[in-house]
């Protein structure tokens, strides 16, 4: 009669599973960000291809111990990730345009191996896969100029460990920053399952002379509902979402969602991921 394998030393769950496979069940759901449509007319989310990315809308990252909030977060990042493919589309299509009138590239965006002093440690950079092929799918109509994509998903290390940060962006030559920052709001918002939960509104925080376009999204996906709160940026260069998920802010009253503090992490954000050209 033979044994059984040893089970796994106590309080990890089953391993991670590869790219393109279905994750196993967490002990709970885990609650997806809406799943997008085309708004801008572009061509849904590419499926991956032999030894390439996962798609867009999967979750990733292995199931967590059982009574712990990082699967929940998890699960929701994954899904913002996805939200990526909108945000960089929006960047790009917005609208017919001439070349004159664009401005001169002087900033680009990096994807640093951490963020937020630290906070935030680089888990992965699709820029130059999934984010590349929606720029090449939409420049030809882009009221951008030399766009290049930036999309990158962050997790967070010591007492910030059940947080994440996702940025989905875009640098180039940008025509129209204020209409790119409604837009990216807007975008989002017209995604299956999500409800506008606290109305977009323009932050500019304390100590900054940036202005934020900041919104709080409800997703509803299998039963389970969660918070997604976002803001985007976007100057004559760089533009992008970002999307900041803790275990606290996924599950409290929408209402209750600090977004000035979003706004707060946005900014220092996009101080360290700007950088001049040259």
């Amino acid at each position: 009669m033979s044994t059984p394998p040893p089970s796994p030393p106590g309080g990890f769950g089953p391993a991670s599973p590869a790219y393109g496979q279905q994750p196993p069940q967490p002990p709970y759901a885990q609650p997806q960000f809406p799943q997008h449509g085309a708004p801008y007319g572009q061509q849904p989310p590419y499926p991956a291809g032999p030894g390439g990315p996962a798609p867009w809308d999967a979750a990733y990252g292995a199931p967590p111990p059982p009574r712990r909030s990082t699967g929940k977060v998890l699960g929701i990042v994954g899904a913002v990730v996805g939200a990526g493919v909108l945000v960089v589309a929006g960047l790009a299509v917005l609208g017919a345009g001439s070349d004159s009138g664009f401005p001169e590239a002087k900033y680009r965006m990096t994807v640093p191996d951490t963020l937020v002093d630290g906070t935030y440690k680089l888990t992965q950079d699709i820029s130059d896969t999934t984010g590349k092929e929606v720029v090449e799918e939409n420049k030809s109509r882009a009221n951008v100029r030399d766009p290049k994509a930036v999309v990158a998903q962050y997790a967070g290390r010591g007492k910030d460990a059940s947080s994440a940060l996702v940025v989905s962006g875009m640098y180039g030559r940008f025509k129209s920053p204020a209409k790119a920052r409604a837009d990216l709001m807007d975008g989002a918002a017209e995604g299956e399952g999500a409800t506008v939960a606290v109305p977009a509104r323009d932050i500019t925080p304390k100590g900054s002379d940036l202005t934020l376009r900041c919104q709080v999204l409800t997703s509803s996906q299998g039963g389970t509902t969660s918070n997604v709160p976002l803001c985007a940026w976007a100057d004559e260069n760089t533009g992008a979402a970002v999307g900041v998920v803790t275990a606290e802010t996924a599950t409290q009253d929408p209402e209750d969602v600090d977004l000035e503090q979003v706004a707060r992490t946005t900014v220092k954000v996009r101080e360290e991921m700007r950088e001049p050209i040259g």
